[in-house]
């Protein structure tokens, strides 16, 4: 075979993997990137304590122990589950740890109570969906007025406080100057998760769960494992969230991280993960956390009232979810 035959014969690359920077420069990524500086530039002219250091630090607890959580949620959606029972998994926690407080068990115990409550609540769910063959969506709906409704009982209209001043590091302390705990802890979350999503054989696996089961079955992949450890990992990410917010709170209530679950999983969305499963990235997701955070720290600052939050959270998370259909929808109408 000639030269000039192997040519004709090699594979044509796409042009999207011939040329990285044009890929990346025309990702979801990259939207999310203008989109954060659009909205950046929109606070700091709307509101003249926006670019206060300590503003911009308060900032980030706006989304950080909810991002916490998306991290994890990402991996167990591309696997094609979701979980709905994270919010009340937070309550359940922060109310064991509330009535560990009054037994008079000290910090260590605490931070213990609350992630061993999420990691055996992820189990829990795992068990149902992986064992039984349960639809996660039903079960973690039936265990989110589970873990909620037992905290509702235990403590009623009533609150626990007197957490030691130790526990409060975790909320309301700072690393160096105005970086937070929750933030440097946040950022190391995002590095953990990034490289077990993208540089790992068990990314690989979720990746490959969530694109094809069967096929992931008989590709040696044990699927149900897979899945068990990913709910696992989202309960216990709940149990950190459920640390930091009791930590910032110092107090326990029943209504505590309601709604929750619902900017969890706008985060997901809107970091370009694909709620059928099977794709998605850490870094938009931490970049979709930090659009979160800018918005709602912004409408706080303007004195909106957190009703028209939620309507934002829910209008947004129709809104991404809706235009990759429509979108898909158009292209194929238009090569029909």
């Amino acid at each position: 075979m000639t030269t000039t035959d192997l040519t004709k014969a090699r594979r044509h690359i796409p042009d999207r993997l011939d040329r990285p920077l044009a890929a990346a420069l025309f990702s979801w990524e990259m939207l999310l990137v203008l989109i954060a500086v659009a909205i950046f530039v929109i606070n700091s002219l709307a509101s003249p304590y926006f670019l206060n250091a300590w503003s911009l630090s308060d900032l980030t607890f706006n989304f950080v122990e909810k991002g916490l959580i998306a991290l994890a949620m990402a991996l167990l959606i591309i696997s094609g589950e979701i979980d709905l029972s994270v919010a009340a998994i937070i309550t359940f926690a922060s109310t064991l740890m509330g009535m560990a407080v009054q037994a008079g068990f000290d910090t260590p115990a605490l931070v213990l109570i609350g992630l061993g409550t999420g990691l055996a609540c992820g189990a829990f769910n795992g068990l149902l969906v992986t064992r039984l063959g349960l639809p996660s969506i039903v079960v973690t709906i039936g265990t989110m007025s589970l873990f909620r409704g037992i905290a509702y009982i235990i403590l009623g209209d009533q609150a626990y406080k007197g957490y030691p001043q130790s526990f409060g590091f975790f909320g309301q302390g700072y690393v160096w100057w105005v970086v937070s705990f929750e933030f440097v802890l946040f950022l190391v979350a995002a590095v953990v998760f990034w490289f077990l999503l993208h540089r790992t054989s068990f990314g690989r696996a979720v990746f490959a769960i969530g694109n094809n089961r069967v096929a992931a079955a008989f590709s040696g992949i044990r699927v149900e494992r897979v899945k068990f450890i990913l709910f696992c990992l989202t309960g216990l990410m709940a149990g950190v969230a459920a640390v930091l917010i009791t930590s910032r709170l110092a107090s326990t209530r029943p209504s505590i991280a309601f709604g929750y679950e619902l900017e969890v999983i706008t985060m997901v969305v809107l970091g370009g993960v694909s709620i059928l499963g099977g794709a998605g990235s850490i870094i938009g997701v931490v970049l979709a956390a930090f659009i979160m955070g800018l918005v709602t720290f912004g409408l706080g600052l303007l004195n909106v009232p957190g009703i028209v939050m939620s309507i934002f959270t829910g209008l947004l998370l129709i809104t991404v979810i809706a235009l990759p259909i429509l979108w898909n929808r158009l292209k194929a109408a238009r090569s029909g």
